[in-house]
């Protein structure tokens, strides 16, 4: 029997005055999922994750968190119903330290869980008294991953965290992704244009393109769709993936 979504969109539509940025998009997230949302830039992914969030109200639509209508809850009561979010810059507290970080993280959930074991898992554990200030744009996105870690969610929203890495950084970033499902459970929905971590790490894929969704499924079905070749990924993207 199949499992009932973890999260929930139906027909979400989001207008800023005369221009609308999503268009009748539904979706859904099971538990423990991995599912990318990819498309062109300006496709309206990011929209799609501040109205998940609480960030933005949609003009029309609804969506459901664990069963739960959160379409016009608040970014703090969605948190606490079990949302983490990365966003694509980084926000930490820039004169705290790394552990320090985490830690206001967890207190705001009122839930707090154990920090050494969050800064761990993201490969932090030694870097743990350094201000964030001083860290790189790959740690800080580590660090902010932590830090929506420490509210405990069962759902991540992962907003572009391999933009900018090196090859290398962006391979230990996606093997944490796996980890934070494989071994926790977590449910993650993630944005990125990195082809080839969505097609090894993601077990469904959901692209967007002008505020449509335009086709979803499993990765090298999507991948190889005409619509998504010619709208997203060209020719030479699409052999490779």
């Amino acid at each position: 029997m199949t499992a009932p979504p973890l999260l929930e969109g139906h027909e979400v539509s989001k207008s800023f005055g005369g221009l609308r940025v999503l268009d009748r998009v539904s979706f859904r997230v099971s538990p423990g999922e991995i599912v990318a949302l990819i498309g062109p830039n300006g496709a309206g992914k990011t929209t799609l994750f501040n109205v998940i969030s609480g960030l933005l109200r949609p003009s029309a639509g609804a969506i459901r968190l664990d069963g739960d209508d959160i379409t016009r809850r608040a970014p703090h009561a969605i948190t606490r119903r079990g949302l983490g979010r990365t966003f694509q810059t980084p926000r930490p507290f820039l004169d705290l330290t790394v552990e320090d970080n985490v830690r206001a993280a967890a207190s705001f959930s009122g839930r707090p869980g154990d920090i050494a074991a969050l800064l761990a898992l993201v490969e932090m554990a030694d870097g743990a008294d350094i201000p964030a200030r001083q860290l790189s744009a790959a740690k800080r996105r580590l660090l902010e991953l932590a830090m929506a870690l420490a509210q405990r969610p069962r759902l991540l929203l992962v907003d572009e965290i391999l933009g900018g890495l090196l090859p290398a950084e962006a391979g230990r970033v996606v093997a944490i992704l796996r980890a934070i499902r494989a071994d926790h459970g977590i449910a993650i929905l993630w944005i990125d244009h990195v082809v080839w971590a969505v097609a090894q790490s993601a077990d469904r894929v959901i692209v967007l393109h002008h505020g449509e969704l335009i086709c979803q499924g499993e990765p090298q079905s999507v991948l190889r769709d005409e619509r998504v070749i010619e709208a997203y990924l060209g020719r030479p993207a699409a052999a490779g993936a």
